[in-house]
């Protein structure tokens, strides 16, 4: 794997907890943007960490934005004062890089719990990732954030439209242009901790759907699946409570 970064952490909840979570944004956002689930997770006794991935937010600038770039940083991110994670929540990138990281590194971690997780992007979605990305950093509005997702509470807006302004836009554009093609499935089948996919509702958007879906469940039978109705690919955002009420009953 990439020599790893040193990634800047924030964190909820009482840094004393025996259950310790790490929270990993995906493409184009940032660890603030996870406060929603922080907050939650701390009122239910963990001590939740987010990172900002390399490229993003207030982290180091590299060269290299393969997944296994950003792999390597999270297998080398350990809570405070060493051991394994009790449980990793990645979005999107966030998902595909944690799988990498706990196929690599199989203590890191006790859990997965991946939100719509870039396991495979091609064709349709690697466009629609791409345009999704060009029209952020063109036009990075508050208003429109909230035109295109009413739905959203206020702080996501607000620290949307901040994530994109402090992430590197070569970095988000290297990571498309350097992950072709982008496919963990091996990855995911050698995974070796439980873990749990919560996806989107393809009736709005999803990224892990249909045979691909089929495909890496049938692969490995510690991964387990269930959707947010109604919910597209920022499914923590689109429909925060549902999300959450799946993510404990994961956790427990």
């Amino acid at each position: 794997m990439a020599a790893p970064l040193t990634l800047p952490r924030i964190s909820w909840g009482d840094p004393a907890s025996d259950r310790r979570i790490l929270l990993v944004h995906g493409l184009g956002s940032s660890g603030a943007l996870m406060w929603r689930v922080g907050a939650a997770l701390a009122e239910s006794g963990w001590h939740a960490t987010a990172i900002d991935l390399r490229g993003h937010g207030d982290a180091p600038r590299a060269l290299d934005y393969s997944v296994a770039a950003y792999a390597a940083d999270l297998a080398a991110t350990l809570p405070d004062g060493g051991g394994s994670w009790d449980a990793v929540v990645g979005h999107s990138l966030g998902g595909a890089a944690s799988t990498v990281a706990a196929a690599s590194a199989p203590t890191w971690t006790r859990r997965l719990v991946l939100w719509d997780p870039a396991i495979l992007i091609d064709g349709r979605d690697a466009a629609v990732v791409r345009r999704s990305q060009e029209r952020a950093f063109a036009d990075n509005r508050v208003e429109l954030v909230r035109q295109e997702h009413p739905q959203w509470h206020p702080q996501d807006a607000e620290l949307k439209v901040d994530a994109v302004r402090r992430a590197s836009a070569w970095a988000v554009e290297q990571t498309s242009v350097q992950n072709t093609p982008w496919d963990v499935t091996a990855d995911a089948a050698r995974l070796t901790v439980p873990t749990h996919v919560i996806g989107a509702d393809p009736a709005v958007y999803s990224i892990l759907t249909g045979d691909l879906a089929d495909a890496v469940l049938d692969a490995n039978p510690l991964i387990t699946m269930s959707v947010v109705a109604g919910a597209g690919h920022s499914l923590h955002r689109d429909r925060p409570e549902e999300t959450l009420r799946q993510l404990e009953e994961a956790l427990s």
